[in-house]
């Protein structure tokens, strides 16, 4: 096995309980090999994807804080997709570090985009029941914030887009109205119509305020015929 220190170097991570970290490098075709209560890094795997889930969630939200749901949808889907995390765990070499059964290695399993995907979201996990979510954070953030600036092309500002259309012309005047909302404190939705001078443009729905003016300027945008 290789030397896991190594390993806690390139993440910039050390860990107080080791046990954890080799748990998440253990895969599940060792653990039946061994077949004595060995821990497999499935379970990690589970709690991974939620903590990873979160963070970036978290990230993308205060990054776009006039973002449509779907838009950040979108952006989180490009972010944490097996393709990103297989880029991610081979960035730290993960694979050199992966606790593999003999068959699994003599196939080289320990390059598969999945099984790199499934080690990386225990990974995080490792270091989040190691260390709290505050160093999770700062192990999956770089490759957040690296990845971003590759996808963002995923999301579109509809408002500034909007914006510096209309202003082309210096006699339009435009303005977003709240018009409703409705649905329980936990569950609110709102509605907002945006207009051209008098003209209703467009009118959009989302859980924020700032989520449904970025709708209403979706539409509006689609009906000026802009590609968006």
């Amino acid at each position: 096995m290789a030397d896991l220190t190594s390993l806690e170097s390139k993440i910039k991570y050390t860990f107080k309980d080791k046990s954890l970290l080799t748990e998440a490098l253990t895969h599940s075709s060792y653990a039946h090999e061994v077949k004595h209560n060995c821990k497999f890094n499935e379970r990690m795997e589970f709690l991974g994807d939620a903590v990873l889930s979160i963070i970036t969630a978290e990230y993308l939200y205060k990054k776009y804080p006039d973002a449509a749901e779907g838009d950040l949808t979108k952006v989180r889907s490009s972010l944490v997709n097996t393709d990103a995390l297989y880029e991610y765990a081979k960035s730290v070499d993960l694979n050199r570090y992966l606790i593999m059964g003999k068959g699994a290695s003599q196939r080289h399993d320990e390059d598969k985009p999945t099984v790199l995907e499934n080690a990386f979201e225990a990974l995080i996990a490792a270091i989040y029941l190691d260390g709290g979510m505050s160093k999770a954070k700062n192990f999956v953030l770089p490759f957040l914030k690296s990845e971003v600036r590759v996808h963002r092309s995923s999301f579109r500002d509809y408002k500034s887009l909007f914006q510096i259309i209309i202003q082309q012309n210096p006699d339009e005047r435009f303005q977003y109205k709240l018009v409703d909302e409705f649905g329980p404190d936990h569950d609110k939705r709102y509605v907002v119509e945006l207009y051209v001078n008098s003209n209703l443009v467009g009118k959009g729905e989302a859980s924020s305020k700032k989520g449904a003016e970025q709708e209403a300027a979706r539409e509006a945008l689609e009906l000026m015929g802009v590609e968006i």
